[in-house]
């Protein structure tokens, strides 16, 4: 069965730096494009970027360009999220998700991982 488990998250001060990993099993990792999103209580879910599955490419929120930087390491099947310069609007829920050479929607979603900003 299809696995995503993310890791990393927790309380960071702002202006300092932290990366997320989300560890995928039972999928052919190097065929999906993988994305990550986060929720803050109370708000919708929000895109926060994607790379795609071949050819390094990348999509990220406007809110979060020039601060985040995804990543993926095929031979581990995991992707990563690096974050610096964070805020604390930063502060969610961080869940990745797969989706399949194509498809149009995202197929499997890991359990998420926490990140709290403090000022």
């Amino acid at each position: 069965q299809v696995q995503l488990v993310e890791s990393g998250g927790g309380l960071v001060q702002a202006g300092g730096s932290l990366r997320l990993s989300c560890a995928a099993s039972g999928l052919t990792f190097s065929t999906y494009t993988m994305g990550w999103l986060r929720q803050a209580p109370g708000k919708e879910r929000e895109f926060v970027g994607r790379l795609s599955w071949f050819g390094g490419r990348t999509s990220y929120a406007d809110s979060v360009k020039g601060r985040f930087t995804i990543s993926r390491d095929n031979a581990k099947n995991t992707v990563y999220l690096q974050m610096s310069s964070l805020r604390p609007e930063d502060t969610a829920g961080y869940y990745c998700a797969a989706l399949p050479r194509g498809s149009y929607g995202y197929k499997y979603w890991g359990q998420g991982t926490q990140v709290t900003v403090s000022s």
